[in-house]
């Protein structure tokens, strides 16, 4: 598979770097120079084609929610993993609404790190899983009794399944054991979920989904 690259913003040089060096040390990730500020994060972003970024909060007099902002604005394909030193539940919502696929805090380990990256660059999402609840509950705000979403007609039964499946907070494999079915089909119904709901990660499609009326433990 094509090499993920990698981009860290983080205007912290010790912890960036120290970062950075790990992950080269992944052979299916090339790390790009570390960008201290928005302005650099653009000028690479631009230069060096990332698939992902990894992005702090707090970036000095910088406010980390509007670098993302401007990332989303001009490179819509680049996901942004948020990597911050807080994990509260309104930093995590006000970044997953602005795009951010995933988010992290620093006190997690590399490995976690570079298997949510790997994650993101094939449209997965990560979100701390003490708070997902929270997360969920928070974006939905009322959920489809007061927008009116709807699913898409065209989903087969199996993708349905699958989004429960989703819904219920399972990953991959426990998905393929619920249903018997192989981790690579899985993917598939993933990748064609995706594409049909129109979204560009799971986190996204399950959102999507309980505005539209689904929720955990519910098989009907």
């Amino acid at each position: 598979m094509q090499p993920i690259r990698v981009l860290i913003v983080d205007d912290h040089a010790v912890f960036a770097e120290a970062l950075a060096a790990r992950l080269r040390r992944e052979p299916d990730l090339v790390v790009l120079p570390v960008a201290p500020d928005g302005r650099r994060a653009l000028a690479l972003t631009a230069t060096e084609r990332p698939h992902v970024l990894v992005l702090d909060l707090a970036l000095g007099a910088e406010n980390g929610l509007d670098v993302l902002d401007r990332v989303r604005e001009r490179h819509p394909h680049v996901r942004v993993v948020v990597l911050s030193a807080t994990d509260e539940v309104d930093a995590i919502v006000q970044a997953v609404r602005r795009g951010a696929v995933g988010f992290l805090a620093k006190t997690e380990s590399a490995e976690l790190v570079a298997r949510v990256v790997r994650g993101a660059a094939r449209r997965g999402g990560w979100l701390p899983p003490d708070v997902l609840g929270d997360v969920l509950r928070r974006l939905l705000d009322g959920g489809a009794e007061r927008d009116g979403t709807r699913l898409p007609a065209g989903l087969t039964p199996r993708e349905r399944e699958v989004l429960q499946c989703m819904v219920d907070g399972l990953n991959r494999a426990q998905i393929a054991e619920r249903l018997g079915l192989s981790a690579n089909t899985v993917r598939t119904h993933t990748q064609n979920l995706l594409a049909k709901l129109d979204v560009h990660s799971v986190l996204e499609a399950i959102t999507l989904a309980m505005r539209a009326g689904m929720r955990p433990g519910r098989r009907d």
